[in-house]
C-alpha cells in the first residue's frame, strides 16, 4: 500500500479531499491511500512518517520551498497541488488522482 499525505492550512478541506481520492483509488483497484494534516504538523510529518509522498495545498504554497527541502532530506517528493486538483468534485477528484499517479 503507497501512502500519500496531504498538508492544508487547517486539515479540514483536506481531510474531504483525502477521503475522496482513497475513494477513487479503491474503486479502481488502487491500493494507495491518502491522509491530511494541518501545515503546523507538516515538517514533522515529512520527517518522521511513513508517507511516500507529501502534497502541498494551494493555500499553504507558501511553504512549499521549506516542505520540500525537509522532503530531500529524507529522499521522499513533496510537490504542490494545483488549484485545479484541489476541488471536492469529480473533476478536482480526478486531477488530484493524476498527481498523485504521477509522483508516488
Amino acid at each position: 500500500m503507497k501512502k500519500a499525505l496531504i498538508i492544508c492550512a487547517a486539515g479540514m478541506s483536506s481531510s474531504m479531499m483525502a477521503k475522496k481520492t482513497t475513494d477513487f483509488f479503491t474503486n479502481q483497484g488502487k491500493e494507495i491511500e491518502l491522509d491530511a494534516v494541518p501545515a503546523t504538523q507538516g515538517e514533522q510529518m515529512i520527517k518522521d512518517s511513513d508517507f511516500d509522498l507529501f502534497l502541498i495545498s494551494p493555500q499553504t504554497s507558501m511553504y512549499l520551498e521549506r516542505f520540500q527541502k525537509n522532503g530531500q532530506e529524507v529522499g521522499k517528493p513533496v510537490v504542490s497541488i494545483p488549484f485545479q486538483a484541489y476541488v471536492p468534485i469529480p473533476s478536482g477528484i480526478e486531477k488530484l488522482v493524476a498527481v498523485v499517479e504521477e509522483n508516488i
